[in-house]
Order: structure tokens, then sequence, then C-alpha cells
């Protein structure tokens, strides 16, 4: 257990990977990169994230992280700020699409938008037997398929008239 006052060079490695590489490096590469031996990566990366082990390394990595969110951290001021200031950024190179969608979310954010999507849940085996027909009905409606009776041959030679008569008529 480390009973040091400040970081080693290679702990401060591995804090500054791991915090701004998240999503990018797993701790474990975090650790291979700031020079720990790959054969215990794994166990001393999560030993240097252990506050028992190594408490400073894991304050400094909260310390990081904390100024990271606090840098970062986005407001609705801050974000309708940014939004507008894409907003004139764009109209000014005449990117008017840029200009409308920056608009757009910044009424979004704003809450001038209201946008709500119904989803309908239900089984068939939870209609009556007359809905179901219903139903039927008004799909078969919105296809409007054309069903024909008869044999194969006599469809044959309806659509060879058909097409007899409609060039008679060119």
């Amino acid at each position: 257990m480390s009973r040091r006052k400040h970081l080693t060079p290679q702990q401060e490695k591995f804090v500054n990977l791991l915090v701004y590489n998240v999503g990018r490096l797993t701790a474990t590469e975090c650790a291979v990169q700031s020079g720990y031996s790959k054969d215990r990566a794994r166990s001393t990366a999560s030993e240097l994230q252990n506050s028992n082990y190594y408490p400073l390394v894991v304050q400094e990595i909260n310390k990081l992280r904390k100024e990271n969110n606090e840098k970062y951290r986005a407001s609705l001021d801050t974000h309708m700020r940014d939004l507008a200031d894409i907003k004139r950024r764009a109209l000014e190179e005449n990117s008017f699409s840029a200009a409308v969608q920056a608009e757009v979310a910044r009424g979004k954010a704003a809450g001038l938008y209201h946008e709500t999507k119904t989803i309908m849940h239900g089984k068939i085996d939870q209609l009556t037997p007359e809905e179901v027909r219903k139903e039927l009905e008004d799909i078969a409606n919105q296809l409007n398929p054309k069903i024909v009776e008869g044999k194969a041959e006599e469809i044959i030679e309806l659509r060879k008239v058909k097409r007899n008569e409609e060039e008679k008529q060119s």
C-alpha cells in the first residue's frame, strides 16, 4: 500500500489517460500506456482506482473528473448562447440550413416545441370477431387489391382480348 504524499509520474500519466480518454480507452489500456506491466495491467488498473490501495490516485481522478465536468457542464444559458452563436456564424456564411437547425435546437431547448408520440399497444386476441373482420376489411380497402376469380387460362385469354382492344383504340 502506498504512503506517498505525491503521485509518481507513472500514476499521473495513468490518471490523465483515464480521465481524458473516457469511452476510448479502458483502465487496463491506460495502465499499459502509462508504462505498467502488460501482465498485471488489469490488476494494476483496478488497484490504482481503489482508495484502500492508492488514495492519492483516486483523489486525483475524482478531482480531474470534477474539473472536467465543471469545464464542460451544459446549462440552459450556455446551451442557448452556444446555439445562438452557431446560428449567427451560419448566417454569416450563408449556411441557412445550419442556421435553421440551430434555431430549432434553441427552440426545443427553450421548450417552445412540444412533440407528442403515441404508441398503441394491442393484440388481435383482445378484439372481438367483429372488430377483427372490420380491421381486415380496412386493411383490404387500404391495399385495394384486385381479386380475379377464374382459371388461369381464362384470365390469360381475357388479358389478350383486353390488350387487343387497347391496341385498336390507339
